[in-house]
């Protein structure tokens, strides 16, 4: 089965999450985001998708809840928040969606002036004939 989109490493704008350290195993080696989620069974992707549109605090909130489970070396139970906090900042900013109202007002808008435009050639046109004869 083929990754959607959105979902594609090469060109994925969730790679810096993904890829990032959340820390250290007990043993030394480096954890990703994206090795951590999949140890948790949980798919990397998706969260990442599901953790992108919220809040920053409520997204490292999320996440410290994630990383609180992963066996990785911490000196303070805090330390999952701020793991989650830096991670997060990796996540791409998402832009608001343009309301459907002001689009309409938008599209509106345009062919008023177009209207207005047709009106003033063909009045100026008009004027021209008029004068000709």
């Amino acid at each position: 089965m083929a990754l959607a989109a959105r979902f594609s490493l090469l060109h994925s704008d969730l790679n810096d999450f993904l890829f990032a350290s959340v820390g250290e195993e007990q043993n030394g080696v480096t954890l990703s985001v994206v090795s951590a989620l999949t140890r948790l069974g949980l798919d990397p992707w998706e969260q990442a998708a599901r953790l992108t549109p919220l809040p920053k605090a409520r997204a490292a909130e999320a996440l410290a809840t994630l990383i609180a489970r992963l066996p990785i070396r911490r000196t303070l139970s805090s330390d999952d928040l701020v793991i989650s906090q830096r991670l997060v900042e990796l996540l791409p900013d998402q832009k608001p969606a343009p309301l459907q109202g002001q689009e309409r007002a938008g599209a509106g808008q345009k062919k008023y002036w177009q209207a207005m435009v047709l009106l003033a050639c063909v009045a100026l046109g008009a004027a021209i004939l008029s004068s000709m004869l």
